[in-house]
């Protein structure tokens, strides 16, 4: 087993599914796809409070792994509505906007939970 730094959400996928929310490797650090899912389990309703949750779920992996959302270098946004673009890539603007990452939006037919608007992965870089 490999002994690289990971981390959990908490997410009732993670372990059922074999995967961690982050993993460091060296000065990079990977954040799988994030979907906005609350400590109950349950989302918001709204795109851009489905965005906020999983960006905040992002930097939270970010800091138990020595980074922050300036250290963030690509962003993909997963969504099913194109009408959600602007209220996902403002809240993307809120996180991410004094240090933009270069970043994808893309519309896709659907996510695993028909309730979720919007995923999103992150990858970030801490210069040792």
């Amino acid at each position: 087993m490999s002994n690289l730094p990971r981390v959990s959400s908490g997410s009732p996928y993670e372990k059922r599914y074999g995967f961690c929310r982050a993993v460091r490797t060296g000065d990079r650090i990977l954040v799988a796809g994030t979907a906005p899912i609350d400590a109950s389990g349950g989302c918001p309703d709204d795109a851009a409070g489905q965005a906020r949750l999983c960006f905040e779920i992002v930097e939270r992996a970010l800091a138990e792994l020595g980074a922050t959302n300036g250290h963030v270098v690509r962003t993909r946004m997963l969504l099913v509505d194109a009408a959600d673009a602007d209220a996902v890539g403002s809240v993307h603007g809120e996180f991410y906007g004094a240090a933009p990452p270069v970043s994808t939006m893309v519309v896709i037919g659907g996510l695993l939970d028909p309730r979720w608007r919007v995923e999103v992965e992150a990858e970030a870089y801490v210069s040792s």
